[in-house]
Parts: C-alpha cells; sequence; structure tokens
C-alpha cells in the first residue's frame, strides 16, 4: 500500500480527436513517458460512461469502449491502475441529442468480462470501483474514510455505482472476504476540472493536512486530484498549497521521537526475541512485536531519551498478515500515573491519531480486542 498517491501515479485522458498538435499529438503518450522518466507509477482512468456516444445503453457502445481499453492497455507500457467510476447514465447529449439513458448497472458494463479483457493484456494491474476488485472507492469524495476502516468487504454484491453502499465503502467489513483497501480520492479544488473562477478556492494547507490524517492517517490511500489549467500547468496556487502541505508534513511529522526508544512490552510470543517489543521502534516494517495465540489484550510502552513535547502518535500493524486489532487506547504518563490519551478502533497499515499537546517521556498502547493476537509494526511519536 501506498503512502499518497499522487505522488506515484498519473492518471491519463484519452481523447480520440484532439487538436492537440494539430490532431498529431499524443497526450496519454507524453504523459505515460514523463511518469517513466520521473520513476512514477502510469495510470489509467476512462469512464464507462460515455454521454456523448449515440451507442450508449446498447450492446454497440460496450464493445466501443473495450476498444478503447485495448488500445490504452497496449500501447502505453505497464500500467498500474486502472480507474472506473461509478457512472450509469441519466440526464445528458447522446450523440447530440439531449435525452436520458437509463442502463442495468449491475449488468450493462459486463464487469467480469471487461476485467478479464484488460487481465489479458496487463495482469499486474489493479483495478479501482466501488467494488474493486482490488481498490474500493471510499463512498465519498470529500476526503476521508471511517474512523473504522477495515481493509476487507464482501463484494459479491456490490458493482459499480450500486446506490446505498456509502457507508460499507467508508468503513469496510471486519468479517469480508476479499481484501479490498479503500481510496480515497478528493479534488485539491472545488471542482475536478481547471476553472478560473476557483483559483481562490484552492485547499489550503492546512486544509491538505487534515485529508492526510483522516485518509492515510487512518490506514486508506490518498488520491489528491490536481487539475492542470488551459496552459496544461499546476496553477501557481495549487502548487503553492501543495508546497505548504509538505513543509506540514516535514514539521509535523518527520522527526520520530520514539526511534530506537526502549521498550517494555506485557507479552512476547513464545517469548522469542523475533518478536520482541523493540521491533516496533526500529524502524524496520519487516520486524514486528506479536503475543502468543489468544492473547488479545495486552500493552506495549516505549520510554523516549528525555521529556519531549509530543502532538501525533502513529500505528501500525504487520499488514503482510492481516489486518487484526479491532480497538485501542493511548496512554501518557503524567504526574507519576498514566492518563488515557486518546482511543481507536482500527488500525490497518497506518494510523495517525491527534492528540492533545503533552509533555512526557513514557507513552502506552494497549490493544483491548483484536480479531486474533495482534502484531505491531511500527510505533512512533511526534
Amino acid at each position: 500500500m501506498m503512502d499518497f498517491l499522487v505522488a506515484k501515479q498519473i492518471h491519463g485522458i484519452f481523447c480520440k480527436n484532439s487538436p492537440y498538435k494539430n490532431g498529431k499529438g499524443d497526450v496519454v503518450k507524453e504523459t505515460s513517458e514523463a511518469a517513466k522518466e520521473y520513476g512514477l507509477e502510469f495510470g489509467i482512468y476512462l469512464s464507462p460512461c460515455d454521454r456523448n456516444h449515440a451507442d450508449y445503453g446498447t450492446p454497440a457502445y460496450i464493445t466501443y469502449y473495450r476498444n478503447q481499453l485495448k488500445e490504452l492497455f497496449t500501447n502505453y507500457g505497464p500500467i498500474f491502475e486502472m480507474w472506473f467510476d461509478g457512472a450509469n447514465g441519466g440526464d445528458g447529449y447522446y450523440g447530440g441529442k439531449r435525452t436520458s439513458v437509463k442502463i442495468n448497472g449491475a449488468t450493462y458494463y459486463d464487469w467480469p468480462g471487461t476485467l478479464e479483457l484488460v487481465r489479458k493484456m496487463q495482469p499486474q494491474v489493479l483495478f479501482f470501483s466501488d467494488a474493486g476488485p482490488d481498490i474500493r472507492w471510499v463512498g465519498n469524495e470529500k476526503g476521508f474514510v471511517g474512523v473504522t476502516n477495515w481493509n476487507t468487504i464482501t463484494p459479491d454484491t456490490l458493482y459499480a455505482g450500486k446506490p446505498d453502499i456509502y457507508d460499507l465503502l467508508n468503513t469496510g467489513s471486519v468479517d469480508g472476504n476479499r481484501w479490498i483497501p479503500a481510496e480515497v480520492d478528493v479534488s485539491i479544488r472545488p471542482g475536478w476540472f481547471y476553472h478560473a473562477k476557483e483559483d481562490k478556492k484552492v485547499k489550503t494547507p492546512e486544509q491538505l493536512f487534515d485529508i492526510y490524517l483522516t485518509s492515510v492517517g487512518r490506514g486508506s490511500n490518498l488520491l489528491l486530484n490536481i487539475p492542470p489549467d488551459r496552459r496544461g500547468l499546476f496553477h501557481e496556487n495549487d502548487v503553492a498549497a501543495l508546497k505548504g502541505f509538505k513543509k506540514l508534513l516535514d514539521e509535523r511529522l518527520s522527526h520520530n521521537l520514539a526511534l530506537k526508544a526502549k521498550v517494555k512490552a506485557s507479552n512476547t510470543r513464545g517469548k522469542n526475541k523475533l518478536y520482541t517489543g523493540k521491533n516496533i521502534t526500529d524502524n524496520n516494517k519487516s520486524t514486528y512485536r506479536a503475543t502468543d495465540d489468544n492473547v488479545v489484550n495486552a500493552f506495549v510502552e516505549i520510554e523516549l531519551k528525555k521529556k519531549s513535547l509530543i502532538n501525533y502518535i502513529l500505528l501500525q500493524e504487520y499488514i503482510a498478515l492481516g489486518q487484526r486489532v479491532k480497538y485501542f487506547a493511548v496512554d501518557v504518563w503524567q504526574y507519576n500515573q498514566w492518563k488515557e490519551a486518546t482511543t481507536g478502533t482500527t488500525i490497518g497499515y497506518k494510523r495517525i491519531l491527534k492528540i492533545e499537546p503533552t509533555v512526557t517521556n513514557k507513552i502506552r498502547v494497549r490493544i483491548l480486542d483484536a480479531n486474533v493476537s495482534p502484531l505491531i509494526s511500527n510505533f512512533a511519536v511526534y
């Protein structure tokens, strides 16, 4: 799982007819080549609903749509992620005529057949949509995933655009049978495309940081939309906001006070050094602290080198072996006693908790409930 998709992924926009470079330009190709040049993964977003096409709603349109996918997946190199939205017809201009087209979103696109077509061309691609099958929509475009966020969900009744599933998409399911993590998609502006009238409505660095806490900080991927302007560039206001956001990340979440800190653990699996508490402060994602079987109520305590002002707690599970923690609490040592600073439900790949600014030299995490023995790989303090 990646922390921040906007830094890793560029979505291509495919147009059949374009005046770009007198009709001889290929925006998708140039974008894919630029991504490769800078070491970025390249992704494609091709909405399944084309309201300008006269055949939309008929079988002929599915052939047309799949032919576009064939072109995209054979001409532009490796594609990391394929993005499908939930658009399902409605009012609009179809072939130049204003009308309304209704489809059965569960069956019209024949998603299993479409996905199989793409996987035959590029087996490694990850599919994003309401139903996944690899990455699920978070259920909103406001920049947050649920405070409780399970990476698992049961998709047998889901399909792109299905109504009344937003809460489920936002929280996942503790008993879900498929690993389909959420992706938070949100725009840096009020809309998804560039409009000069929105130049003064760009999200502030502080707003972007808050979105980071409610997406990445709750175990989700973040896809931050930044629309190019009519010059083909990111507007200066957007760039300034992004630089300010990066500055806040560096100031608030770059200096881990708990690195190599002393650790005390209430239980160690089999009393084996491979699973000892010190693994949570060694800055190594491949090590973790584990408890004995059936021990789902346990704590770890870290001692900082000196008393420090802390404001953020970061926790990570060893996600390769699943998501386990259901409920936990964080305590700080003050006035010779433990004081509960905050509580949480799921942790997952990453959980960042903001607490009241506190001066302390000891912090404790109590796992209060878990599906099976909890595996914590990282405990950081900022």
